[in-house]
Order: C-alpha cells, then structure tokens, then sequence
C-alpha cells in the first residue's frame, strides 16, 4: 500500500467516523429532545420527518455534483452541514421549539444523504485500488462513532447535562476533525468517470446503457433498502422503543442504543473477512436472518433484557447490508460511481418513509408493533441476496477455475497497485 493511499483510507476512516458522532450525538438525545419540545409520538415522527426530506434533497442532488465536483468537495459541504445541522438541533430544543429542530435535522439528513454518497463513491475506489474488502471497516468507523457518540451521550443524559451544550461541542469536534481529514482526499474521484463517459459518447462511441435498467443492481438496492431500514429504524427510534415499548428510563434506553451501536461496529470490522472468505451473497442471506431474529424478539417478547439482547442481534445483522451490498453495485456493471450512487438512493429511501410511517404506527399501535413493518422487509432481504453473489472467477486457458480472492477478483484492472 502506497503512502498516499493508505492516508486517502484513513480520511475516509476519520469522515465516517464524523459522520457516526453526528448521528449518535443527537439521537441518545431523543428523550430529552421530545420532553423539551413537549412532542407526541406522532409529533415526534413528523419532526423526523425533516431528517427524511433533508436526506432525499441531499440523495438526489449528490450525483449531479459528484459528477460536476467530484467527490471531494461534496463529502466537505456533506460533514460541515451535519455538523451545523446537530448544533440547530440542540438551540431548538433549547428553545422548545419543534420548527427548529426538524430544520436541524434537515441539515443533518442533507450533509447525510449527500455527502455519505460521495464518500461510498470514494470508498468504492479506494477498495478497488486496495484489491481487498474495505467497505465494511469504513463503515465500521461510521459505528465507532456512533457507540463514542453513544457513549458520551448516554454519560451526559444520566447527569443531565444540557442538550444544547452537548450537541454544539459535538458539532465543534466533527468541523475540526474535517479540517484535517479532507486534506488526504485527492480531488477528481466521479467526476473523472463523468468525463470520460461523455468523451466516449463524443467521440462516436455508444452510451453505456441507464445503470437504473439493470435489474442485478435493482436488486442489489432492495437489499440496501431493507437493511438500511434496519439500521436507520434502530438510529430514529430504538431508545424510544426502549423507553415507551419496553419500560426502560431514558439513561438505560441510552445504553441499548449504545449495545446496538457497539455491536454493529464489531459486525462490520470483523465482517471483511467472512465476505473474502464466503462471498457477499452468503454474507447478506445470513445478515438480513439475524436481524430479523433481533427485531422478532424486540417485538414479540415482553422482557426488558431480553429486548436489550435482541440489539445485539438486530445491530450485527444490519452491519454489514449497506457496506456489502454498496460494494457489490459497484462491481455490477460498467460505470460503478453511477451504480453507487443508484444503488445508495434506493437504500436512503428508508431514510425518507421510515419516520414517518413507523412515528404514524406507532401512534396507533404502539412503536414494538410497527416495528413489524422493519421485520419484514428484513426477512425479504434474504431472498434477494444471490443478486450480490460474487463474479465467477476467470477461468485459465480453458481449464478450471482458479482460486481467486472475491473482492480482488471483482475488482477491474487498475493503474494504481498497492506496494
């Protein structure tokens, strides 16, 4: 591994993990947030809603600037806004005011949804350029951050320490970590791919067909959409699942998050080596079972550590969804930063109809009910896993099949070998 590659790998590591502060900071703080604002269940889903909206404004507008800037700028702008984004969140519940907060969220969901597309787009390259499996620990940080997050939070929930002064020193911490992070990232990365497909067509040759006719890759995007679900469900609602479903006081609530955190960071830094050894397809059939079993058990047993146990398992099932399959969209065809960011806006969609729908159900029903919805996609994620399965391996001079590793065997020649 060159120099240059190996600091490139680590800013995404230190950008994940940001971005995995930025989203524990705030929601460890749910509790408090909706008693500040004096907010329903169903109020509560609608303020979330602003997570929603702000992550689709950011999705659909996140390709088109790869395209034009390139990832470097737009994984920038994507941090800077969650970080301003958790600040507003914090002055609004300080103010008491529900406006303000969903406005927060919005700048958390826009700096999420566009600038977690560029980084898997950068993340992508930088796995292809490795020649080895390295979605999975990035996104592995991403938890990291989000059990230091988690952490810290739950700490400061127990001695009530103020909402608002929690959530600006973090926003403070990810814009410094920024500054020094983004300076590792090389600039060009989608929009290189973007010129090239236009000097192609212009010169005379075909346009490569619309990645969104690829049906291999739509599947690959349900199952995004599903295990994002998962994950996301678990970022917008699982301490209140706990306190409100499940009897727990708001520290406790806390800590299950911080459990479900913790164990989606330890899926995802070990999980690299079950996909070399075993093949994404393997690995995302066994994912979706597992958190299947963990938000069964959430939903249907009556028993506070029984739930609290069931995290573990709803947090390593979901680990490893996103970060897989991103890596097998990337490997399904030509143009793998327009797959990635296809197949990353399919998956985000959770992100969209996930608050609302389970703040509207869980209203009526209870929030361990709605959690019924979660479950079944889910479970459907098991029977679309074959469309990641690894490319077959070349065969040499008509004769059988050579041992090859999975990700190095997907990956397409490049100019840049690791030393």
């Amino acid at each position: 591994m060159t120099a240059s590659l190996r600091a490139r790998r680590n800013a995404l590591f230190a950008l994940f993990f940001l971005n995995g502060i930025a989203i524990s900071s705030w929601v460890t703080r749910t509790p408090d947030v909706r008693d500040l604002v004096g907010a329903s269940t169903g109020q509560m889903g609608l303020i979330l809603f602003g997570l929603s909206v702000g992550s689709m404004i950011g999705i659909l507008v996140s390709g088109p600037l790869v395209s034009r800037w390139g990832t470097r700028p737009v994984m920038a702008v994507g941090v800077a806004a969650m970080a301003v984004g958790v600040a507003v969140v914090g002055l609004g519940a300080a103010a008491g005011s529900g406006p303000v907060v969903a406005l927060g969220l919005g700048l958390v969901g826009c700096g999420m949804g566009g600038g977690e597309i560029a980084l898997n787009i950068e993340g992508a390259e930088v796995e292809r350029l490795l020649g080895r499996s390295a979605m999975p620990t990035m996104h592995g940080f991403f938890s990291f951050g989000t059990v230091v997050g988690a952490v810290a939070g739950m700490a400061l929930t127990a001695v009530a320490f103020p909402v608002v002064a929690h959530l600006v020193i973090a926003a403070a911490v990810m814009l410094a970590g920024l500054a020094v992070a983004i300076r590792a990232v090389p600039s060009g990365v989608g929009r290189r791919a973007a010129d090239a497909a236009r000097d192609a067509h212009d010169a005379g040759g075909e346009r490569a067909p619309a990645v969104w006719k690829d049906t291999r890759l739509l599947l690959i995007g349900g199952i995004i959409l599903a295990l994002a679900m998962a994950e996301g469900t678990a970022n917008d609602w699982l301490p209140l699942v706990m306190v409100d479903g499940h009897g727990f006081d708001a520290a406790l609530g806390s800590a299950v998050y911080a459990v479900f955190a913790a164990s989606m960071t330890v899926g995802r830094f070990v999980g690299g080596r079950f996909v070399d050894r075993y093949g994404r397809a393997a690995v995302l059939c066994a994912s979706s079972l597992v958190s299947a079993a963990g938000l069964a058990l959430v939903v249907f047993v009556d028993h506070q550590w029984v739930a609290a146990g069931a995290a573990v398992l709803w947090g390593l099932g979901a680990s490893l969804g996103f970060p897989v399959a991103i890596s097998a969209a990337g490997d399904s065809g030509e143009n793998p930063a327009a797959r990635v960011s296809l197949a990353a806006t399919l998956g985000y969609v959770a992100f969209l109809v996930g608050p609302p729908v389970l703040g509207f159900l869980g209203e009526h029903y209870g929030l361990r009910a709605a959690l019924v919805v979660v479950l079944v996609l889910v479970a459907a994620a098991a029977f679309l896993a074959p469309a990641a399965r690894n490319p077959r391996p070349v065969l040499d001079d008509g004769g059988p099949d050579l041992p090859r590793d999975p990700v190095r065997a997907a990956a397409p020649p490049s100019a840049e070998e690791p030393a």
